[in-house]
């Protein structure tokens, strides 16, 4: 049996991973009271810490684990710049002893330092060596990251701070058919950056509903556990990224910055802000960094007919400057809407993979005509369209209506 007195202590001192100190269920166990203080504040306090507990888990040794592995600290950021020197180690292990300790009270252990009963939460402490567990994070950290990029894989902005997407599109590289000499050419550039070798910034555009963005996202779904994360940038909040690019230089992960449905008009404040980014400041580009957008339109820029015919003394120069933006994007990739031949390809093997039953002829007839009253053909539509069949047929006969 533990002496909960001296697991506290031994807590108090921690200094690399301080900041663990700070979440309920570590500050639950420092409010346990000790036998001697009144009953109703001893129970209360078991109460607290078992409520905080299960709250989350059953299981206290995988809750700090979880925890320990989460936070955010001196040593992960010295380990992922290769600077975590032996008196950094030997510091780290005392105070992964300490976490060891933590993760193996009891019941038995509270009950006996409070003198008060348990109520009904009899948790697990699971086996597990805190100090294998954490070293191999270290050792993996540019794949498995650090803090909260070790947790989720998809990011997005909120008042110029990143926030995970907790609840990610899903979507696999696999779950498409067609374009795959696109994809290719996106997936190839992708495994440059996740290798540190020379990749460019990418422009995915073409038609509405090609799969530019499910792309881009699939891509992220399909290698994030080899490093690599996403950061989706809204137009109106790239004057965020020269200080979030700072952020993430040092970073041993791998990059996507994602601008989806990117477009600008000529007075637009945000095209020069783009432009500086892609052509790189005085620092230079981070190699684990990519910038990945996705548009309609080729050159980015809405023109007009008076910026080619209008009274400005140096036309071409401004021509120039309207379509320079997406050259700075290395590798341009295009996406048009398919032919008919590919149109029922997609259909019929989106078929397959929702276990569609209904006649190929006659799929594809009511695929045909779904896609003229949706504005054609597109891989969106096509998904639309056997989503809504593989519903009907699950509800008898609905999709005679179509």
């Amino acid at each position: 049996m533990q002496d909960l007195q001296a697991v506290k202590l031994r807590l108090r001192g921690l200094s690399l991973l301080r900041g663990l100190l700070q979440d309920e269920v570590f500050a639950a166990f420092f409010a346990l009271a000790p036998a001697h203080e009144p009953q109703e504040r001893r129970a209360e306090s078991v109460a607290r810490f078992c409520g905080a507990l299960f709250s989350v888990t059953d299981d206290l040794a995988d809750y700090v684990r979880v925890k320990m592995l989460e936070d955010e600290n001196t040593v992960v950021r010295r380990a992922a710049a290769g600077t975590l020197t032996e008196s950094y180690r030997a510091a780290l292990e005392a105070e992964l002893a300490a976490l060891q300790a933590f993760a193996s009270v009891t019941p038995e252990d509270v009950q006996a330092y409070t003198g008060a009963p348990v109520p009904f939460a009899h948790w697990r402490n699971a086996p597990l060596d805190l100090r294998a567990v954490y070293f191999d994070q270290l050792q993996n950290i540019g794949k498995r990251g650090y803090g909260i990029w070790a947790k989720y894989r998809m990011f997005i902005l909120k008042d110029g701070q990143i926030a995970p997407v907790k609840h990610p599109d899903e979507q696999r590289l696999s779950d498409f058919s067609g374009y795959q000499r696109e994809r290719s050419l996106v997936i190839a550039n992708t495994e440059a950056l996740l290798a540190g070798k020379p990749c460019n910034n990418v422009l995915l555009y073409g038609d509405a509903g090609a799969g530019k963005s499910s792309t881009v996202k699939a891509i992220v779904n399909e290698y994030w556990t080899e490093g690599l994360r996403l950061i989706e940038v809204k137009k109106n909040e790239l004057f965020f990224l020269p200080d979030i690019l700072d952020r993430l230089a040092r970073n041993p992960l791998k990059f996507i910055i994602f601008i989806d449905d990117l477009s600008f008009t000529r007075s637009d404040s945000d095209f020069g802000a783009l432009k500086a980014i892609l052509e790189g400041s005085v620092a230079g580009r981070s190699r684990n960094i990519a910038v990945y957008a996705t548009s309609n339109r080729r050159h980015l820029v809405q023109e007009s007919i008076s910026d080619r015919s209008g009274d400005d003394l140096h036309r071409q120069d401004t021509i120039q400057e309207l379509t320079s933006l997406s050259a700075r994007f290395g590798l341009q990739v295009t996406f048009l809407k398919p032919d008919k031949k590919l149109f029922e390809k997609i259909v019929l093997d989106l078929a397959k993979q929702h276990n569609v039953t209904l006649e190929a002829e006659k799929l594809l007839q009511k695929a045909e005509a779904f896609a003229l009253r949706g504005g054609g053909r597109s891989p969106r539509l096509a998904k639309q369209f056997i989503e809504y069949i593989a519903y009907s047929e699950k509800n008898a006969g609905a999709s005679q209506n179509i």
